[in-house]
């Protein structure tokens, strides 16, 4: 796996071997990453679920602030930090070892909002609708923000999810990009 474009265009990641690890395809994040083109410059990413961190280093690669790398499991968030390193990646990053719903806890009690949630857990989790409800409630997204959610074909999301709109997907092989608009509330 490597960095598809940006700064650190071709560096090389490492990736966690196994039966449960599926990493964004190069393609699928080429599609992804041409798809947000005109909102990465500048903007606070938010990589959850994030196994590698392939997607936020290359959020990072094309122009993001920041980016927050969420995975629960400590050999991945180790791999990302690594990666991280490798890319010489500083303070723009950070690595939070949680699962994803604490994770959000812990944005929305610390007033940390996001521009963009690339939201990708394990196609087989249950935490799809669960992750998404907090998103729309909790106060991590800022007021034009996407959320993004890789899932499975044949996964049957909600139409929304509280202030959360599906606007556009994408279907890639077994792969789908389901991106979501936060719709403003609307005064009585």
């Amino acid at each position: 796996m490597r960095v598809i474009a940006g700064i650190y265009k071709g560096r090389r990641l490492k990736t966690l071997e196994g039966m449960k690890v599926r990493p964004t395809s190069d393609r699928l994040r080429e599609t992804l990453f041409n798809i947000l083109a005109p909102r990465i410059e500048g903007s606070r990413f938010l990589d959850l679920c994030a196994g590698s961190g392939a997607v936020g280093i290359e959020a990072l690669s094309r122009g993001a602030q920041s980016a927050m790398f969420v995975e629960s499991g400590r050999r991945a968030a180790a791999v990302i930090s690594e990666n991280l390193r490798h890319c010489g990646i500083g303070r723009e990053a950070s690595v939070i070892v949680r699962d994803a719903l604490a994770a959000l806890r812990y944005c929305a009690t610390h007033g940390r909002q996001f521009d963009i949630v690339y939201f990708d857990p394990p196609y087989d989790s249950p935490l799809y609708s669960s992750v998404l409800w907090a998103l729309a409630r909790d106060g991590a997204l800022a007021p034009d923000a996407v959320v993004i959610a890789e899932h499975r074909r044949g996964l049957a999301l909600l139409p929304d999810y509280d202030r959360l709109r599906p606007y556009r997907e994408v279907v890639q092989g077994d792969a789908v990009l389901t991106f979501y608009s936060v719709e403003e509330a609307v005064a009585p």
